[in-house]
C-alpha cells in the first residue's frame, strides 16, 4: 500500500469516527439550552479534527428614553448579580442630571443627547436611577448578592 493510499484511509476513517460522534451524541432529546454556554465549531482536517470555541453575543444594553420630564414606558426594571457589569443608556429631549443612587453616580445629559453608565456592580441591593433636578425615578436597578 502506497503512502498517499494510507494518509487517504486514515482521513476516511476520521470522517467516519467524526460522523459516528455526531450521529450517536444527537439521540438527546433534552430542547433546554443555556444562553451563557459558548458555541462549538468542529472542522475535520486532514491533520484531524480541530474544535475552536466562540464567545456568545453581547447581551443588550438598556437605553432609558426621558421625554417631557418623564421615562417613555415607564420606569425601567434592571436586574443583575454582584459582580456583574451594570451597563445602561439614558437618552433626553432636555438637559438633565441623572443621579445612580447607592453608587452616587451623576452624570449630565444633553438636550437631544445621551449618557451611558457601565461599572462593576459591587454593592448589592434595590437603588433608584432618577432625574435628579426633577426627583423623576427613572430605573430600579436590583443587584443580587
Amino acid at each position: 500500500m502506497q503512502r498517499s493510499q494510507r494518509i487517504g484511509l486514515l482521513v476516511a476513517a476520521a470522517v467516519v469516527a467524526v460522523v459516528a460522534v455526531i450521529v450517536l451524541s444527537g439521540g438527546d432529546d433534552d430542547d433546554s439550552s443555556d444562553s451563557n454556554t459558548a458555541a462549538q465549531t468542529t472542522t475535520t482536517t486532514t491533520g484531524g479534527t480541530e474544535t475552536t470555541t466562540s464567545k456568545p453575543p453581547e447581551p443588550e444594553v438598556p437605553t432609558i428614553v426621558i421625554k417631557d420630564g418623564e421615562p417613555v414606558g415607564g420606569v425601567e426594571e434592571i436586574e443583575l448579580d454582584k459582580g456583574d457589569t451594570l451597563q445602561f443608556r439614558v437618552k433626553s429631549d432636555e438637559e438633565h442630571e441623572i443621579h445612580l443612587h447607592g453608587y452616587d453616580i451623576e452624570k449630565e445629559v444633553a438636550a437631544g443627547g445621551q449618557v451611558a453608565y457601565k461599572l462593576t456592580a459591587d454593592i448589592d441591593g434595590l437603588f433608584e436611577v432618577e432625574i435628579e433636578d426633577l426627583k423623576e425615578p427613572i430605573a430600579e436597578v436590583r443587584i443580587n448578592p
